[in-house]
């Protein structure tokens, strides 16, 4: 794990049997900025090496060996982070070359990068300004920075910083209310209606000010003569009473329409938003998912686009109708008392600076109680689907743990924020109190002085009590609006995030009768940084079917990925009857592909809705047709519904043989000219294996077909072999010329018929001879 450590704490991090042996290397005025640990040698070896950043050099030592390596820092120095087959290396080099070189398993990457991270930042520093060298991202010095763990991943964060790297990589930029604007495109169609509301507001604002007005005449023609001797006239009485009752009775029914219309209003924007989020989610790139949690993405659509909602429908309905009574408020106290309305807004100006000093607390506060929540919601979606997984490793106080944890760091993230949001509103509350103090002491002398009514100070002071009340309450607004504010930012990463396998401008329409010629030119495919394939060049004749082959890690599943569009290659074409498949919308273009994988995901629901997934329009008669030529009919039938039986969540209850043939139904009901094999029977017995290699003679008959198998005796149907390796192909041919070759093909078919014989010899079951073989 890599952090910020202080000289004094990296002790707490560094092992104790390491300890005497760092302080001894480290210069007197010398810090320790960050640790990790590595666990590859240059051999590929598990060797662990310590790597040491310092803010002037980085130090390395072998664990068992301590043969101590060091860097002084330089301008042109550089580390370079890639990975391939599922080993990491580091590579720092200047100007004139490679200085060093690291390798490590990818379950260290994310430490490596924060590394790598914390070593660019000095870096950065340090072209800025020499005397930034001991200074971290925010100005602040690195010793004095707390270490604490993310609870969800294990990632270093600062006392400042709770957000983890890891977990949230998306735009860390803090939320702005601005951002509240976006959503007048989901409002726009209900402009009507929003006006309707905003008069409807008006009105019932300028409703409810009447009562106020109407206390003055109350007071200084009724109520006060009645004191001096003079008579109550019950008519006059009557007529204000009257006035005073209608004013309340207009300002509720107002506000009962105002309050319905813009309550729709405001739901069916919540709606729209949820809608378009999602809509737009299902058209991103595989890509996109890859870098996403499940958790974060069901919390954004879900309880985002209700917190935004909420505020639609009654804190934003609050807030114009504080502002209005406000402005409305004001302008009827300086009508009846220009000085008096004066000394009412003399805490205006400090009440405004502090809503704008806790606003921007509030602003990243808020984002980071999402974010932290997601987390929560990440351990929830990682357990519940894999609890099988959970029990069977007897892991349940650990989940309960991990959990734990989490909602301790959502806890603390919490009372962070509710240790400025307490102190702020108790604030506005005392600063409306001392101002309604200062209003009733400067109102008797001005009634002393004969200056005004006691009518008019009573009217004054009915007045600023919603005065008050509505800037205590539109300061407690501020609130709710950054976390709308927060819940729309990151509803909008996902709506302005442009997919990576965009639908072009001027599709091609694809002709009635697909051929299935598929031809890959001079195709390049990258991972950030990482080139995956490279220079491919191969073609497939419709009908043909072709065995994809070679070691873990060689580009198999990344070739079929580019050729079902789930990612677009980034450099040369891959061609479907002649023409570029980017030039094709992309779902005509998927639905002349059936795709089989390893492990089938079936949705919740009924057999023959799973079956029908890609056709949801057929026919029970196409649905059972579809089943027989899979080897799935005589099973269905056995269960209590038959085709109407419940399938669980992924297909809980039914066997993998049960699931696959489930799958292959599914890709025979499209009926699709292009079908890729993804290790469909690597995961059953033999018996099993028989029934669904049935199926796919059924299935793979007059379609072009991509099989992918490390068992290479299932491929030897297959028309040609194509035998890849670190994303070239090295070998292509049938069966029996790779073999007479005796080239990459010939090794991996002889070491895995040595592994058959050795299971053979050392008596294992016949399902270890199916996986060795």
């Amino acid at each position: 794990m890599s952090s910020v450590l202080s000289s004094a704490s990296w002790r707490s991090v560094v092992p104790d049997e390491w300890q005497a042996e760092v302080q001894s290397r480290l210069q007197p005025d010398e810090n320790a900025t960050a640790w990790v640990l590595v666990d590859l040698n240059t051999a590929l070896k598990f060797h662990k090496t310590a790597l040491i950043l310092t803010d002037r050099r980085i130090l390395t030592a072998s664990l068992s060996e301590k043969n101590w390596q060091n860097w002084l820092f330089d301008e042109g120095q550089r580390l370079c982070l890639t990975d391939h087959a599922g080993v990491g290396q580091l590579e720092l080099a200047d100007e004139q070359g490679r200085l060093a070189v690291w390798r490590f398993t990818l379950g260290l990457q994310e430490a490596v990068f924060r590394w790598v991270a914390l070593f660019e930042a000095q870096q950065s520093h340090r072209a800025q300004s020499p005397d930034a060298l001991a200074t971290d991202l925010q100005g602040r010095p690195m010793q004095s920075a707390h270490v604490s763990v993310c609870p969800v991943c294990q990632a270093s964060l600062s006392e400042d910083n709770e957000e983890c790297p890891v977990c949230s990589r998306e735009d860390l930029n803090p939320p702005s209310t601005w951002t509240l604007l976006k959503l007048w495109r989901f409002a726009r169609p209900y402009k009507r209606s929003l006006l309707a509301g905003f008069l409807l507001t008006l009105a019932s604002t300028a409703a409810t000010l009447v009562p106020p007005y109407l206390t003055m005449p109350l007071m200084d023609e009724v109520l006060i003569p009645y004191q001096n001797g003079a008579n109550i006239d019950p008519g006059l009485v009557s007529l204000y009473l009257l006035g005073l009752f209608a004013s309340g009775l207009l300002a509720w029914g107002l506000g009962w329409a105002k309050t319905y219309i813009l309550a729709l209003v405001s739901e069916r924007i919540g709606s729209d938003l949820r809608t378009t989020t999602y809509e737009h989610l299902l058209k991103l790139s595989l890509e996109y998912f890859g870098g996403r949690r499940t958790g974060d993405l069901i919390a954004r659509i879900g309880s985002e686009t209700d917190r935004i909602n909420v505020f639609l429908s009654l804190h934003l309905l609050d807030f114009a109708t504080d502002v209005l009574m406000i402005v409305m408020t004001a302008g009827i106290l300086f009508y009846i008392n220009p000085t008096l309305a004066l000394v009412t807004l003399l805490p205006l100006p400090f009440i405004g600076w502090l809503i704008h000093v806790v606003r921007e607390r509030l602003r990243t506060g808020f984002e980071k109680i999402d974010r932290v929540w997601a987390e929560v919601t990440n351990v929830l979606t990682d357990t519940i689907p894999g609890i099988r997984v959970v029990k069977a490793f007897a892991q349940e106080d650990r989940e309960a743990q991990r959990f734990k944890d989490a909602n301790v760091h959502n806890l603390q993230v919490n009372d962070r924020l509710n240790r400025v949001w307490s102190l702020f509103s108790p604030t506005v509350t005392l600063m409306t109190e001392i101002g309604l103090l200062v209003v009733w002491g400067f109102g008797i002398w001005l009634v002393s002085d004969d200056q005004i009514t006691v009518g008019v100070l009573t009217a004054f002071l009915a007045y600023i009590g919603r005065f008050y009340s509505r800037l205590d309450a539109m300061s407690r607004i501020v609130s709710n609006t950054q976390k709308a504010a927060a819940g729309a930012k990151r509803i909008f990463d996902i709506l302005d995030h442009v997919s990576s396998v965009p639908e072009p401008l001027h599709p091609v329409a694809l002709p009635p009768q697909v051929k299935g010629h598929i031809r890959v030119r001079d195709a390049d495919f990258r991972y950030g940084n990482r080139a995956v394939i490279r220079q491919l060049n191969f073609d497939i004749q419709p009908g043909q079917m072709i065995g994809l082959v070679g070691h873990s890690g060689s580009g198999k599943s990344t070739l079929v990925n580019l050729i079902c569009r789930f990612y677009d290659v980034s450099d040369g074409a891959i061609e479907l009857d002649g023409t570029d498949i980017r030039q094709l919308k992309v779902a005509d273009y998927r639905r002349q592909i059936g795709l089989v994988l390893q492990e089938p995901f079936l949705f919740f629901g009924t057999i023959a809705d799973n079956i029908a997934y890609g056709k949801p329009d057929a026919t029970r008669e196409e649905i059972v047709a579809a089943a027989r030529a899979a080897h799935a009919h005589e099973f269905i039938l056995r269960m209590p519904q038959g085709y109407d039986s419940l399938v669980g969540e992924r297909g809980q209850g039914l066997s993998g043989g049960e699931r696959q043939r489930i799958s292959i139904a599914r890709a025979l009901l499209i009926n699709p000219r292009i079908l890729i094999l993804d290790e469909a029977t690597s995961a059953v017995d033999t018996e099993t294996e028989k029934e669904i290699q049935k199926a796919l003679d059924n299935l793979v008959r007059g379609r072009t077909t991509i099989a992918i198998a490390h068992r290479l005796s299932t491929l030897r149907k297959a028309d040609r072999l194509v035998v890849m390796d670190k994303g070239v192909v090295v070998e292509e041919g049938t069966h029996d010329v790779l073999m007479a070759a005796q080239g990459a093909y010939w090794r991996l078919y002889e070491a895995q018929q040595r592994q058959a014989e050795a299971v053979a010899v050392l008596g294992g079951s016949d399902e270890d001879k199916k996986v060795s073989a």
